[in-house]
C-alpha cells in the first residue's frame, strides 16, 4: 500500500534538505515519486532533487486552494495509477495551508483505500518568533496540523531560545512531536522513524481538518468566479491604510507586522486568505554568468526592504565563470552559495511581500 506523507514548513525552513536526507539515508530501498507545488512564476526545487533519480511533478500556482481541488488531486490520482509506489511525497508550497493539502490528499486517494501516513511541518527555529507575528494565518495553520515538527538551526541557537520557540509551538500544538536536535547529528532514518511514530496523532488531526471541511460546506455557498473575492472585514481587529488601493504595512525595525482581513476563495473554501493575496513572487531566467561573489553580494542586498520590498525567500541556479553551476538559498539575515549541477537555463525567484520587481530586475541583471 502506498504512503503519503506531506513536508510542509514556511519558505525557506529546510523542507527540500530534509527531503534530500530521507531519500539519501531512510528511503534509499523504496520507489518514491515527489509532488512539489512551487508557489511562483519558475520552478527551482526540482532542479536541486532531480538528481535524487526520484520522479517529480511540479505545479507553478499561486492560489494553492484552487491548485488543490483541481490539478493536484488529478496528478495525484495518475502518480498512483502510473507508478503504484511504495511512498509519495508531496512539497507543499511555503505559503501553503497544511489542512488544504491533507484535505485534497484523502479527497483525492480514499476512493482508491489510499490514506495519509504522516504530516510533517519544518520549522526554523530562529526565525519562528518572526514569522508567527508576521505570518501567523500560513505559520500558524501548518503548526497545528502537523503531527511532527521537526525544528531546523537549532545546532546555531541556545538552548534558552531553543525552548522559548518551543514554548510558542506548544500555543498552537499540544500533541505533535517535536523534533529538536541538530540534524547534522540524526540519520535520516532516525528521522523517518519520529514522522512515523506520530501516525495516531496524523489520523486525529486529519479527522479534525475532513469535519472542519465538513462544516464549511454546510456554512459556505460555493463560488466559481475565480476573478472575484469576498471579504469580510473587521475593524476592531485589522487595521489597514487604503492609499489607491494599495495596503500600507507597518514596519517595526527588523520585523514586518501585516494585517489582514478575512476572506473566502472563489473555488468555495473558506480562508482568512489565499497565498496569492499575501505573498508575491517574481522570477527570471538568464544565460548570464556570475561568479560566487556577485552572487553573495547580491544576496546581502536583499535585506534591503525599502528598496526591494520584504524578501522572505530567494532561491535559484545560475552559470558560473567557469561553465558549471552556482546554487543558492536566502532567507532574511542568511544566504548561502554553493556549486551545484548543470541546468538548462539560469533561474531566479523570490517570494515576498510588496515586492519591488523593477528594482529586483535591476540587482539581478548583469
Amino acid at each position: 500500500m502506498t504512503k503519503i506523507d506531506i513536508v510542509s514548513g514556511f519558505l525557506g525552513a529546510g523542507k527540500t534538505t530534509l527531503i534530500k536526507k530521507l531519500l539519501k539515508e531512510a528511503l534509499g530501498g523504496e520507489q518514491v515519486v515527489l509532488i512539489e507545488n512551487e508557489f511562483g512564476e519558475i520552478g527551482i526545487d526540482g532542479g536541486f532533487l532531480k538528481e535524487s533519480g526520484i520522479e517529480i511533478t511540479e505545479m507553478n500556482s499561486g492560489c494553492i486552494c484552487c491548485s488543490l481541488v483541481g490539478d493536484f488531486a488529478t496528478s495525484l490520482k495518475e502518480v498512483l495509477d502510473k507508478y503504484s509506489p511504495d511512498r509519495i511525497l508531496i512539497e507543499p508550497s511555503g505559503v501553503g495551508k497544511l489542512s488544504d493539502v491533507m484535505r485534497a490528499v484523502e479527497g483525492a486517494t480514499a476512493p482508491q483505500g489510499v490514506h495519509l501516513n504522516s504530516a510533517v511541518a519544518v520549522v526554523d527555529a530562529k526565525k519562528c518568533k518572526t514569522y508567527l507575528k508576521n505570518f501567523g494565518e500560513f505559520f500558524e495553520n501548518q503548526i497545528e496540523h502537523a503531527g511532527t515538527i521537526i525544528l531546523s538551526r537549532t545546532g546555531e541557537m541556545s538552548q534558552d531560545k531553543i525552548d522559548a520557540c518551543i514554548t510558542l509551538i506548544r500555543e498552537h500544538n499540544a500533541k505533535a512531536q517535536i523534533v529538536t536536535t541538530p540534524w547534522e547529528n540524526l540519520t535520516g532514518e532516525k528521522m523517518l522513524e519520529a514522522i512515523e511514530n506520530a501516525h495516531d496523532l496524523e489520523k486525529e488531526l486529519l479527522a479534525e481538518v475532513m469535519a472542519m471541511a465538513k462544516d464549511e460546506h454546510e456554512h459556505h455557498h460555493h463560488h466559481h468566479d475565480h476573478d472575484e473575492h469576498e471579504h469580510h472585514h473587521d475593524h476592531d481587529e485589522h487595521e489597514h491604510h487604503h492609499d489607491h488601493d494599495e495596503h500600507e504595512h507597518h514596519h517595526d525595525h527588523d520585523e514586518h507586522e501585516h494585517h489582514h482581513h478575512d476572506g473566502e476563495c472563489s473555488c468555495g473554501h473558506h480562508h482568512h486568505h489565499d497565498a496569492d493575496e499575501v505573498f508575491t513572487s517574481w522570477g527570471m531566467e538568464t544565460p548570464d554568468a556570475y561568479s560566487k561573489d556577485e552572487i553573495e553580494s547580491i544576496l546581502a542586498k536583499l535585506e534591503d526592504q525599502e528598496t526591494y520590498g520584504y524578501v522572505l525567500r530567494s532561491k535559484g541556479m545560475l552559470p558560473s565563470m567557469d561553465g558549471a553551476f552556482w546554487h543558492f538559498d536566502y532567507v532574511p539575515g542568511e544566504s548561502e552559495v554553493r556549486s551545484g549541477t548543470a541546468e538548462v537555463t539560469g533561474k531566479i525567484c523570490v517570494i515576498g511581500s510588496e515586492l519591488k520587481e523593477d528594482k529586483l530586475k535591476e540587482l539581478f541583471a548583469k
